[in-house]
């Protein structure tokens, strides 16, 4: 079967399963993963029910999709992501924002742990992305083309929504949130960074580093999805400052941004039109 027709089998099954009408997607990557609790869930499904879908490896990543109600609207929420060091393929990995992009999804809020490379950036803190760059060894675009997936050449030059970010930061500011605003570097992994390497990918413009969001951003942005994004600064690739990290570290700091993410998140969800 080709991509086209499984990511078709995919929709239709989620269909079957659930009939609202949805147009808000939420990626609910580490350091939001229990924003999925406060969402009034309607319908749960097993990404291991859905025909095609792949499998979460990662700890702390369920595999769930949810659909439910947050914020007064409707929204779909991925409870864990795929990522290209797990052994997927790019074409997997992005596997889910064709399928979200199919279910009528028009707005994708995405979420991440990453490290910080700023100095002005402290572990715990919130990072709204508005930028990225990637540095992943091949792109989700690359292969045969179907012009059923947008533009072969998407743009990028709004990859996120500067009226997304907008709104972020004004509602950050108004209840004196620490927030900062930056360009998320995505790289294979699964390894964390050198010192030199963190030192490199400041140097390139990057606040911040991490293994994901990237792949998602540039397929839905070739498919007229419009992306929010925002990071948990779970760890710090700043000379002086640079230790040594486990997953546990990185979930208790995640937990900590955590608070500030999902507030963001809700409150966008229910501005949006």
């Amino acid at each position: 079967m080709d991509y086209p027709n499984q990511i078709s089998e995919a929709t239709s099954f989620i269909q079957s399963q659930y009939s609202g009408e949805i147009s808000i997607a939420i990626i609910l990557g580490t350091g939001l993963g229990h924003l999925g609790d406060q969402i009034n869930v309607e319908k749960e499904i097993d990404y291991a029910d859905i025909p095609n879908f792949p499998l979460s490896t990662v700890e702390s990543h369920s595999g769930k999709l949810i659909f439910g109600e947050l914020s007064g609207k409707k929204v779909m929420a991925m409870k864990g992501r795929f990522h290209y060091y797990e052994g997927y393929s790019m074409q997997e990995v992005t596997f889910p924002i064709r399928v979200m992009h199919k279910l009528g999804i028009r707005t994708l809020l995405v979420s991440n742990a990453s490290g910080g490379l700023n100095p002005a950036q402290e572990v715990g803190d919130v990072m709204i992305i508005r930028d990225q760059i990637d540095l992943f060894p091949e792109s989700p675009l690359r292969g045969k083309h179907f012009e059923e997936f947008g533009p072969r050449f998407p743009d990028m030059s709004d990859a996120y929504s500067a009226d997304l970010l907008s709104k972020g930061l004004g509602f950050a500011k108004a209840n004196n949130f620490r927030v900062h605003t930056g360009v998320y570097v995505g790289v294979q992994g699964p390894n964390l960074e050198t010192p030199a390497e963190y030192k490199y990918l400041h140097g390139l413009g990057a606040d911040a580093v991490g293994m994901s969001t990237v792949p998602e951003v540039i397929v839905a942005r070739q498919m007229g999805i419009e992306v929010f994004g925002i990071s948990a600064i779970t760890d710090l690739g700043v000379e002086g400052k640079i230790q040594p990290v486990t997953i546990v570290d990185v979930l208790a700091a995640a937990a900590k941004a955590e608070p500030v993410m999902a507030a963001i998140i809700k409150e966008l969800v229910r501005q949006i039109d």
